[in-house]
């Protein structure tokens, strides 16, 4: 049996984040201030050891650049949702546009679709073909929130419905299992970065 453990972590803001605007698979850098706040950040010293990946947009390899993880790979399996013809908009903006139409979308839960986009299911997808074909051992990833959205809920049973069970901290590390048997499971979620010094944020 293959088991292993990896941790996620999001990107740092982008201009688009600062926005709201949906950013998908659209090439959006981090904003040159949040680039500042990772350099004087560190990844937790029992993940400095294993091998990290990266989605091949910009801002999750200026993450990786800022946190000084040597050595990362991008794989596009850990790139964020395509959003298709909704990438740069908000998403106030198209609830208040689109109605009951959005609403009817937004209740399918891992179905749910951008128009010309991915749903959830589409993610975890490409997600679990990775985890599956993985000879690494344990790994860590620089990816997005639409992906770690989709390990978490398929970790949990959570239907992508309502609000999620946990209350997830986009700055942090969030640790999954995989095994051939049992598939994904949570090990532990929020945890901190911490400063160069070696102290918590």
């Amino acid at each position: 049996m293959s088991s292993f453990h990896f941790a996620l972590l999001r990107h740092g803001v982008t201009a688009w984040n600062a926005e709201r605007r949906i950013q998908g698979q659209s090439d959006i850098p981090l904003l040159p201030e949040t680039v500042d706040e990772y350099r004087s950040l560190q990844l937790p010293q029992k993940w400095c050891a294993v091998p990290w990946r990266v989605s091949p947009l910009i801002r999750t390899i200026q993450t990786a650049d800022a946190l000084a993880i040597d050595g990362v790979s991008p794989d596009e399996h850990w790139i964020e949702m395509n959003w298709g013809d909704w990438e740069g908009k908000k998403l106030s903006d198209l609830r208040r546009d689109l109605g009951a139409q959005m609403r009817e979308n937004e209740d399918r839960g891992w179905d749910f679709r951008p128009d010309g986009g991915e749903s959830p299911r589409d993610v975890l997808s490409r997600v679990e073909a990775a985890l599956a074909s993985n000879r690494d051992g344990n790994f860590g990833v620089v990816t997005h929130k639409g992906v770690i959205r989709a390990v978490y809920a398929a970790a949990c049973g959570w239907n992508m419905m309502g609000k999620s069970p946990d209350k997830l901290d986009w700055k942090a590390i969030h640790v999954f299992s995989w095994s051939s048997d049992d598939g994904l499971g949570i090990v532990d979620l929020n945890c901190p970065l911490l400063e160069r010094d070696g102290t918590t944020t």
